[in-house]
């Protein structure tokens, strides 16, 4: 089927993407909630807006265009499952997406990549139900130490780019998952930490992967901290420039970009 993709530029939207490739289904367009011009995150309950300004090389070097789309991340509804509340930050998906029907009307399917959160899933699920599309998730409750390891194994690049746990700190960032998975495991050993990050330990940014035609650089970026705390110090890789590269074997097809900025509809 034809499927769009929820990205956020870190490991988990993109592996799931590889997974709906595997699958025969046609990628045709990529999706991204982002935080308001001038932040560099948002404290979201749903989505991933650390590494935000990278998401557009991300749909670039896929050549695939990007719809974004502004978050006030804020989530009225605490409920397990969701019911559609204006103002939350569900809604926000839900106007992304359906601009990307719109656009597309041929999309039947929508990757996302939850691997254990059944809050963010089930209101993906919701937005989906509502536009009559279906959900690919498709790393949902795997083990986590065989998915990273699947992860590595198909050749996916993902650096650290925010660190906010026990077992974790500023020194970890910009790290490659390769280089940083024997200290996970052992993490995960120590203080339990979920290995791919599912209880928000860490977060990554996708530089290469299967999918790519180019491969992303940081070429200057600097770690500003969050929280001083003496045991789990929290940070973040603030990026202020990167570039594509063509990777080995691919051509250049001249693609130039299309990023569409979704507004809020009248009411």
């Amino acid at each position: 089927m034809k499927v769009v993709g929820l990205v956020s530029g870190g490991k988990d939207s993109c592996f799931n993407l590889i997974q709906c490739a595997s699958q025969r289904n046609d990628i045709v367009a990529l999706a991204n909630v982002c935080p308001p011009n001038g932040l560099d995150e948002m404290d979201s309950q749903m989505f991933q807006t650390v590494g935000h300004e990278i998401v557009e090389l991300l749909a670039e070097a896929m050549e695939l265009p990007l719809y974004r789309k502004v978050s006030t991340a804020l989530a009225l509804s605490s409920e397990i499952f969701y019911n559609p509340t204006e103002g939350d930050e569900v809604e926000d998906l839900f106007h992304l997406l359906s601009e990307v029907k719109r656009q597309h009307p041929e999309i039947e399917g929508v990757s996302v990549g939850a691997v254990l959160s059944t809050y963010q899933k089930n209101r993906v699920e919701n937005v989906c139900t509502r536009l009559k599309l279906v959900p690919l998730a498709f790393l949902w409750q795997k083990n986590e130490t065989d998915l990273l390891n699947e992860m590595l194994l198909s050749g996916l690049n993902a650096v650290v780019i925010k660190v906010a746990a026990l077992g974790l700190n500023p020194s970890h960032l910009g790290m490659t998952l390769k280089e940083l998975q024997p200290h996970l495991l052992e993490m995960n050993e120590k203080y339990g930490l979920h290995v791919c990050g599912e209880g928000g330990e860490y977060e990554t940014l996708t530089l290469d992967c299967s999918l790519f035609k180019k491969r992303i650089q940081l070429d200057d970026y600097e770690i500003l901290p969050l929280s001083k705390d003496p045991f789990a110090p929290s940070a973040f890789l603030k990026i202020h420039s990167a570039s594509l590269h063509l990777k080995e074997n691919y051509k250049d097809t001249g693609f130039r970009k299309k990023v569409v900025h979704v507004k809020q509809p009248l009411t």
